[in-house]
């Protein structure tokens, strides 16, 4: 892992991602520390402000320092995708490999299960959940953990099948090696790279999906700063001022880009297909 990063660093669009996303996780852990203001504390005398010295990216509707809010939403965002992820890599993982090691008729019918929570649209599935159950943070975080599930089960079958016709497996099996030794070794060190790859790429996707649900209403319960309430709240008034959108721009735009820089960057790193046609 230490050789990874070291490479990284040498690669400029590596260094770019790596640094834009350690500057977005130190800022929301340490939010506490940094925020100059409550984040959702009221001063109408402030309302609507510009970026000053005072408030950096200025102040919306309420007179709340949106500097603030953003460094705030900044955690709710790294939640939501680092729990989602997590849970949603491991069962992904655990149901891969049972579909690919497993019997025919097992695989068989996770593969249906997945191939159902892939037939409905992501946005259209987490809104008719939310409608159903109620829009919290907890909501948001089961329906991504839901759809997240598929893409890497796949990913997971697909190494494990091409990884359990080999001499070595095979030859194992005969020794009566145990299933979960098998694929505990053998197996999930193999699947591991693509996965770290597949995981850093959905991030930015998991926080837009949190972020689209605030905006409209049905993600985060207000007064809890959300990149996504910040936009809501600059659409509405967008007429009077432009900050409110513009602060809850940039920590997209900048997130997004930096796992997606680090994501191409480990992808030449890992893939061992890349790396033998460079």
């Amino acid at each position: 892992m230490i050789n990874i990063l070291k490479r990284i660093t040498h690669e400029p669009l590596g260094l770019t991602g790596l640094i834009l996303v350690i500057v977005i996780v130190i800022s929301a852990v340490l939010a506490n520390f940094i925020a100059p203001y409550d984040p959702i504390a009221l001063n109408i005398l402030d309302r609507l402000q510009s970026p000053s010295a005072n408030h950096l990216l200025g102040t919306d509707q309420l007179g709340r320092d949106l500097f603030s809010r953003v460094l705030y939403g900044g955690q709710v965002a790294l939640k939501v995708a680092l729990i989602s992820i997590a849970a949603a890599l491991s069962i992904g993982v655990l149901l891969g490999m049972i579909a690919g090691f497993g019997p025919r008729w097992l695989d068989n019918i996770i593969m249906m299960f997945f191939d159902t929570i892939r037939s409905f649209p992501t946005v259209m599935f987490a809104l008719a959940t939310v409608a159903l159950v109620g829009p919290s943070l907890e909501t948001v975080i089961a329906v991504i953990i839901v759809t997240s599930i598929p893409n890497y089960g796949r990913v997971v079958r697909t190494q494990t099948l091409s990884i359990k016709t080999n001499e070595f497996i095979m030859a194992e099996r005969v020794m009566g090696v145990s299933t979960l030794r098998i694929l505990g070794v053998h197996v999930l060190p193999n699947v591991i790279g693509p996965l770290i790859i597949l995981a850093s790429m959905d991030i930015p996707t998991v926080i837009a999906l949190e972020a689209g649900l605030s905006f409209l209403g049905m993600g985060v319960k207000p007064p809890t700063p959300s990149w996504g309430s910040i936009l809501n709240d600059g659409y509405t008034l967008i007429r009077n001022t432009p900050w409110p959108i513009i602060a809850g721009s940039i920590p997209l735009v900048l997130i997004t880009l930096g796992f997606t820089f680090l994501g191409e960057s480990l992808r030449d790193l890992i893939d061992p297909k890349l790396r033998k046609s460079l």
